[in-house]
């Protein structure tokens, strides 16, 4: 599996020990970034991942940041994204059985090494198999008829 990962400056030095981790585990790694404990802004980071897996480079996701809540809001902006802020194994399990979600996140201040290890483990290794896929259905038209609105008002005010 192609794995993208990104980070913002806080959470650099735990990205390359997942980067290295997730080599490891057999998978191969897409960085987006960032790339030094220089600051930069985390959503700059999250919008590049998610549009790798929205596009295609890579099958999954994984952000960093302090907390991971950032990176989960940015990356949840994108369309047909489904983002998911992991702190355990449970949690990283039902991301990908649950939700089907393509990016977890993961916060460098709340979790050690260790912990990320086993977590970013457990993602890797759960499969979608359809657990919710009414529920994700739902989420997948309410975006779809979001994002048609927006088009059609898009289009009406530019023909005004």
């Amino acid at each position: 599996m192609k794995v993208g990962i990104g980070c913002d400056h806080i959470a650099f030095d735990l990205k390359e020990l997942v980067k290295t981790f997730v080599e490891e585990l057999g998978h191969e790694i897409e960085d987006y970034g960032c790339y030094s404990k220089d600051a930069i802004d985390y959503p700059d980071v999250a919008f590049k991942v998610a549009e790798g897996v929205s596009n295609g480079e890579v099958t999954r996701g994984i952000l960093i940041c302090g907390t991971g809540i950032g990176m989960c809001i940015a990356a949840n902006k994108y369309p047909g994204i489904r983002a998911a802020l992991t702190h355990d194994v449970y949690s990283a399990e039902r991301a990908q059985l649950s939700n089907d979600a393509q990016i977890i996140t993961i916060g460098a201040q709340v979790l050690g090494p260790e912990a990320t290890k086993k977590v970013v483990s457990a993602y890797l290794n759960s499969h979608w198999a359809g657990g919710s896929q009414l529920k994700v259905d739902k989420i997948v038209e309410k975006e779809k008829e979001f994002f048609t609105e927006i088009s059609k008002e898009i289009a009406i005010n530019s023909c005004s």
